[in-house]
């Protein structure tokens, strides 16, 4: 019984062309959770044999843009290429506005939407979806899979959410824990405790003070460090702490730079990497 991770994307809103927008896939139990859409998800998604019509749920942190970039792409992709009749709707759970964003988006893309209806005989409707608003407590339990969640700390944007996706049978419980973009929190460490893996959002506070732009050294104060989301990793007792969402991007050959300011923190195994980099975690003993 294990949970397989990949990055699907491990930029940031700064475009870059090796690096697709935040996104992750979960995949466990025979079924497959995206996390976040950030610009360029899908063609991450085609990389590792996956695809908009295969996904059970897309689970969002927060609205911020580059979360949720390629969200109009997703919906309409799964959409036009789901041939089976009366395919049951995506489910999306994020926090609350969630159902207004999902909502514009799909009025954004009415013209298109209206074009595929009129051409093709089988699209009688719109894109359907299941829109589900939390900001605490279990959201998910289909086949083996559970998934809760928690507040999280990105304030001034709030609410925002991460997700803990659970996978049990008989050998026992994997777990993983989605923390999204935030500074450090109570309730993130109780949603990560005892977590085989957790999932963070990184940026090098060191690196970005040193820039001009104001605007860009705000991003300090409602983002963790490396350190900071290593030290969440050690309260919560986590197995391996996977890093993402690199603030700047991590420049060739400076792996074990960052590597090494998380191992300062947290002396478990550390994963980090290029988009699709994949981890398996199972559950510990």
């Amino acid at each position: 019984m294990t949970i397989e991770i990949t990055l699907l994307g491990t930029g940031s809103p700064i475009p870059d062309p090796n690096r697709a927008g935040p996104s992750t896939l979960i995949r466990a139990g025979g079924q497959q959770l995206l996390v976040d859409c950030g610009r360029g998800v899908q063609q991450r998604l085609a990389a590792v044999g996956g695809s908009a019509n295969a996904l059970s749920a897309l689970l969002l942190t927060h609205l911020h843009s580059d979360h949720i970039a390629d969200l109009g792409d997703l919906l309409i992709t799964r959409w036009v290429t789901t041939f089976t009749p009366d395919a049951p709707p995506l489910p999306i759970i994020g926090p609350p506005g969630t159902a207004e964003v999902v909502e514009a988006t799909l009025r954004a893309f009415g013209h298109d939407i209206g074009y595929r209806i009129a051409h093709h005989d089988d699209l009688t409707a719109p894109p359907p979806v299941d829109v589900q608003e939390y900001t605490t407590g279990q959201v998910w339990d289909r086949d083996g899979v559970r998934i809760t969640v928690a507040p999280t700390d990105h304030r001034p944007v709030t609410p925002t959410i991460g997700f803990r996706i659970e996978h049990s049978d008989d050998d026992g419980t994997a777990s993983v824990v989605m923390a999204g973009d935030t500074v450090p929190c109570d309730s993130l460490d109780e949603l990560a405790t005892g977590a085989d893996a957790l999932v963070h959002t990184v940026i090098r506070h060191d690196l970005i003070e040193l820039m001009p732009q104001q605007r860009i050294r705000d991003i300090c104060d409602y983002h963790s460090s490396v350190a900071q989301a290593a030290a969440t990793a050690k309260r919560a007792g986590v197995g391996t702490l996977v890093l993402t969402h690199y603030v700047p991007a991590i420049a060739p050959g400076q792996e074990e730079q960052w590597r090494a300011l998380a191992a300062a923190e947290f002396d478990g195994p550390i994963e980090l990497g290029d988009d699709l980099h994949r981890v398996e975690v199972s559950a510990r003993s």
